[in-house]
């Protein structure tokens, strides 16, 4: 048989189902096992597959034929399962967040830099868009000069009651470890370190099942104030439809809007500091061009494109579009923002990780909350249109 990477699936639920979809479909993978605590989900999977199925995921690495996993199980499980997998010399791909706080996501980190010939990565799959790539290089090319100001309102990941009494897990402390930030906006949060690099200090505002009967966060606004001086505000929630995803980004030549599918830089004919600088007129203003900004609008991106570039990393030794020690930012960010919340006061990065860590098992110690859980089923073409599997 010619190379292929043998790979688990740990977790088949909605997004592992999505995952096997996916590896089924792709050359360089030999699906050989999915794993899940729930026998029926997991025997159902593995019927459809030929493939044999585990309950227990020491169970798969102690028996199964596999060389890689992914990790598509809740959130706080992603550690204990990373952390075996690299001792029994398995490459890791978990879904974000990579973990639920930065002491798990540190401690998984940790684990790896002792088997550094393994791939360990983050389904990310944002990164992929073209869009947001086309945007991340006109950063890192200069064209936006000195950065000044990031808005995003990322309004459109709305959630009815629904969703969240679908899972026992889902929108819990215990369970999810948190809301909107934990679940949905991880993606945002990547993105936007991604494209201008970490903030020294948050400050956040979380308001906490304001819209929704759960006992997490369901919208959200935060403040990011970077060593450069940029000044970041980042909104986002589960209860505002219709919804909207705009990205400004302003910097010292001009600003970038996207929206809609649409990129604009208003581009300025000079530095606004420098014009500040030697303009005489006490009401003038930089002359500036709209220009629409054109980006590749052909291809596949998505979870099967994470996926390919992680056999690539396997097989050819390509890089990662996501390596998982960068998920420890986004981590932080939403770890912050809800801890600056908690505490009404503006936090330092990096986070004590520690801390946030005991103030978390706090809330999930004194929780009251009584899950109400009921069935849902979605359809293949349900699951594609709400995370986007290609």
């Amino acid at each position: 048989m010619e190379n292929k990477v043998k790979i688990a699936v740990v977790g088949v639920g909605q997004m592992g189902a999505g995952h096997v979809r996916d590896i089924a479909e792709l050359h360089d993978f030999e699906l050989t096992a999915v794993c899940d605590t729930n026998r029926e989900t997991a025997d159902r999977i593995a019927g459809q597959y030929g493939v044999p199925a585990y309950y227990d995921y020491r169970e798969l690495f102690r028996d199964g034929d596999v060389q890689a996993i992914t990790i598509a199980t809740p959130h706080y499980d992603h550690t204990p399962i990373s952390i075996a997998a690299f001792e029994r010399g398995l490459h890791v791909m978990t879904e974000k967040p990579l973990a639920v706080h930065v002491r798990d996501a540190q401690k998984m980190i940790d684990a790896y830099q002792h088997h550094p010939d393994l791939v360990f990565a983050v389904m990310f799959q944002q990164r992929t868009q073209n869009f947001w790539r086309k945007i991340k290089a006109m950063i890192d090319g200069g064209e936006l000069g000195r950065l000044v100001r990031t808005t995003w309102i990322i309004t459109d990941w709305f959630r009815p009651q629904a969703y969240y009494d679908s899972g026992s897990w889902r929108a819990t402390w215990g369970g999810e470890g948190g809301g909107v930030l934990l679940n949905q906006a991880p993606h945002n949060l990547d993105l936007y370190q991604w494209f201008v690099g970490m903030p020294a200090r948050v400050t956040g505002i979380a308001g906490i099942g304001r819209y929704h009967q759960i006992e997490v966060e369901d919208v959200v606004n935060a403040v990011f104030e970077h060593e450069n001086g940029m000044l970041g505000q980042f909104m986002t929630t589960t209860a505002e439809s219709p919804g909207v995803n705009r990205l400004e980004i302003a910097g010292e030549n001009g600003r970038l809007v996207f929206e809609n599918g649409e990129l604009i830089f208003f581009r300025n004919s000079q530095s606004m500091h420098a014009f500040s600088q030697t303009s005489q007129k006490l009401w003038d203003k930089v002359p500036h061009t709209k220009e629409i900004v054109a980006y590749d609008r052909t291809g596949v991106a998505g979870h099967r494109t994470m996926l390919q570039n992680f056999a690539d990393a396997i097989l050819k030794g390509a890089p990662l579009i996501a390596p998982a020690v960068e998920g420890i930012r986004s981590a932080s960010l939403a770890n912050a923002i809800l801890y600056s919340s908690f505490t009404r006061q503006a936090v330092d990065l990096p986070l004590d990780g520690d801390r946030y860590a005991e103030h978390l098992n706090e809330l999930i110690r004194t929780s009251t909350y009584q899950k109400v859980v009921r069935e849902a089923t979605f359809t293949d073409e349900e699951m594609k249109r709400a995370f986007g599997f290609h």
